[in-house]
């Protein structure tokens, strides 16, 4: 049974619009003028007339299409090959789970825990983890792509809401309200709220849009968080939000928590994304009103991320993203920084350091930048089961050895593991029900942390009632104890 969604009457702070379709961000270069010659093949001339001759400047633009195809062919068939010792130490560590082939072969590495043990028993034991066929199992750049530019089906419908910050910045929350209504949770629990985090750059996906659809079939309420200037979002103030600052985040969830009091409240981010939740559950430790968290091939350390950069397939396309987005605000930035060094940044490095480092009131060093923004800086404090999900074959994190902190997950009873020898960048596509696995996966995780949440409470016995007959106590919100982790 669909149970249809009814939006909620919104505090003053917010303006709510009318759903609409999804606002994707344009692809690069998308509405500037194209000047270039047209090639047409084929043409017919008269007997006897001249050759049509060619303009050097056609063949520059021939030759320089026939150069970008040959070193994209280059780049993908080098990432189709093994990369030695990208599995490494880490295939001798953890629990295996899902061993069918080598290609489903994966392991989870985490602290001993009666937790720990109920995840292990429903993720091995879950039948939507061992459909399917994987594709293009040792293309990784082909599995991030086809992610990324394939389109959700069938095509979701978005209402935004504009949620104004104490600073007078907004940020924006997309509800998926369609094409269909929320599922219920059945016995009449409230439905779980799934908090969407996109990437770092912003861009939603149409990957994560079709995770939104499939926790909407499976009765979650997915909504989108959307940074300062990102996706459509107005940029009111001269600043954007830094890569591992939870602040703007942390007034989102306490409207999510307002909105919905009693729904467990769950979040979800997506590649560079993952720093910003990291850095939120953190510093919020147990305060953070989260019940579980996720990642998709989450980036740990944001300065070994920016300064070893990544390949330029992936870097170029997102820069020319980035500067053009910014370049819709150059005049309010001009106030702050240098919006023409920004402009020509020929990095990502170079770009975050130009518009959080270089400021014009408040400059910092690029020392000081990562000492407040580090995703894992308070990871000790966190207080909340956080399950990362990585591939081995990952081009755009980096080798396993240098990039995952499995110390990290060795130690603390909240952070879990789940690495696979393939699946790319937020790839792990699939063929059958449900295209991406790793969507699957973090369903089924978000199911078993109910499952054993609601077993707890069962074992402890409902509270006893008040012997004064005064007035009934609210339930507390959930906060995470320490005997599920021991």
């Amino acid at each position: 049974m669909f149970l249809p969604f009814h939006p909620v009457p919104l505090a003053p702070a917010l303006v709510t619009l009318s759903p609409s379709q999804p606002r994707r961000s344009p692809s690069p270069g998308a509405g500037l003028p194209q000047h270039g010659p047209a090639i047409a093949l084929g043409t017919c001339r008269a007997p006897g007339a001249a050759a049509p001759m060619v303009s050097p400047e056609g063949l520059v633009a021939v030759a320089v299409v026939l150069a970008g195809l040959g070193l994209l062919a280059r780049c993908l068939w080098a990432g189709r090959l093994e990369v030695p010792g990208a599995w490494g130490e880490e295939e001798e560590e953890g629990i295996p789970l899902i061993a069918k082939d080598g290609l489903w072969r994966c392991r989870l590495l985490c602290k001993p825990s009666a937790l720990a043990q109920h995840l292990v028993r429903s993720l091995g034991r879950s039948v939507v983890l061992r459909g399917g066929r994987w594709s293009w199992p040792r293309w990784p750049q082909l599995q991030m792509l086809w992610q990324l530019l394939q389109p959700p089906e069938p095509e979701p419908v978005l209402a935004r809401e504009l949620l104004q910050l104490p600073d007078t910045g907004l940020v924006a929350l997309d509800w998926l309200v369609g094409p269909w209504g929320t599922m219920g949770a059945g016995g009449g629990d409230p439905s779980p709220v799934l908090l969407l985090i996109p990437n770092a750059a912003g861009k939603v996906t149409g990957a994560l849009l079709q995770l939104g659809l499939r926790a909407l079939e499976r009765g979650f309420v997915p909504v989108i968080f959307n940074r300062r200037g990102h996706n459509g979002c107005p940029l009111t103030t001269p600043r954007f939000q830094p890569f591992g600052d939870p602040r703007d985040l942390r007034e989102a969830v306490t409207y999510l928590r307002c909105r919905h009091p009693t729904a467990p409240l769950l979040a979800v981010s997506e590649g560079s994304g993952s720093g910003l939740l990291l850095a939120y559950l953190g510093e919020s430790g147990s305060s953070s009103r989260l019940a579980a968290a996720a990642c998709l091939s989450p980036v740990f350390s944001g300065r070994d991320w920016f300064e070893a950069g990544m390949p330029w397939l992936y870097e170029w396309p997102l820069l020319l993203h980035l500067k053009q987005g910014l370049s819709r605000y150059a005049g309010s930035l001009s106030e702050a920084v240098d919006v023409d060094r920004l402009l020509r940044s020929r990095s990502l490095r170079e770009l975050e350091e130009t518009l959080f480092c270089r400021t014009k009131s408040r400059p910092t060093s690029w020392d000081t930048y990562w000492e407040r923004n580090e995703p894992l800086r308070d990871a000790d404090e966190a207080a909340v089961p956080v399950l990362c999900i990585c591939s081995a074959d990952d081009p755009v994190r980096g080798p396993p050895a240098r990039s995952l902190p499995t110390e990290l997950f060795r130690s603390s009873p909240y952070f879990f593991l789940l690495l696979t020898p393939r699946g790319g960048h937020c790839g792990f596509p699939r063929q059958g029900q449900g295209r991406c696995w790793g969507h699957e996966v973090v369903l089924e995780y978000f199911k078993a942390m109910a499952e054993f949440l609601r077993a707890e409470e069962k074992r402890k016995g409902p509270p006893r009632p008040r012997r004064s007959g005064g007035p009934t106590v609210e339930p507390p919100v959930f906060t995470w104890q320490r005997s599920y982790t021991r």
